[in-house]
């Protein structure tokens, strides 16, 4: 029988590799010169692996009704609104953090260090919710959602 911990880190490895990655990114990219191919790539990936692991997590917690992009919530919740909340809670979560970080983008220098950063993971949350909002109405074939 696997101990508790064991468990955890079994169930959670995806989103704490991701958390990882992300951790280690910043790291490099405090220690490195922004301005350099290398520092500019760090800055650059720390964006895209926080959509990554964001992704990782929010599709894991969070619903789009008829998105491929989310699993799908179960049972009905008793208040209308509830529902309402629940079924789009996926995009709602995207759309006030996205206005969060527009706003944080909006007061830095987006020449600056971290401007740059902020302003790509701005880049990152839409593609993300765009990419959401795609998969309720359009379909790839031969792509899992596009099997539905």
């Amino acid at each position: 029988m696997k101990r508790s911990g064991n468990q955890f880190l079994h169930k959670h490895s995806l989103s704490l590799a991701a958390l990882g990655v992300v951790a280690f990114l910043i790291t490099l990219y405090c220690r490195s010169n922004p301005n350099t191919r290398l520092g500019s790539f760090f800055g650059n990936a720390i964006a895209d692996w926080t959509g990554v692991l964001m992704t990782v997590v929010l599709t894991k917690h969070l619903y789009e009704k008829g998105s491929g992009e989310s699993k799908q919530p179960k049972g009905k919740v008793r208040s209308a609104v509830l529902e309402i909340l629940r079924e789009h809670s996926l995009t709602l979560f995207l759309v006030i953090t996205g206005v969060a970080w527009i706003l944080a983008f909006r007061a830095m220098d987006p020449g600056s260090r971290w401007g740059q950063v902020v302003g790509n993971i701005v880049s990152e949350w839409t593609q993300i919710l765009g990419l959401v909002l795609m998969t309720k109405r359009l379909m790839e074939v031969g792509s899992k959602e596009g099997k539905r």
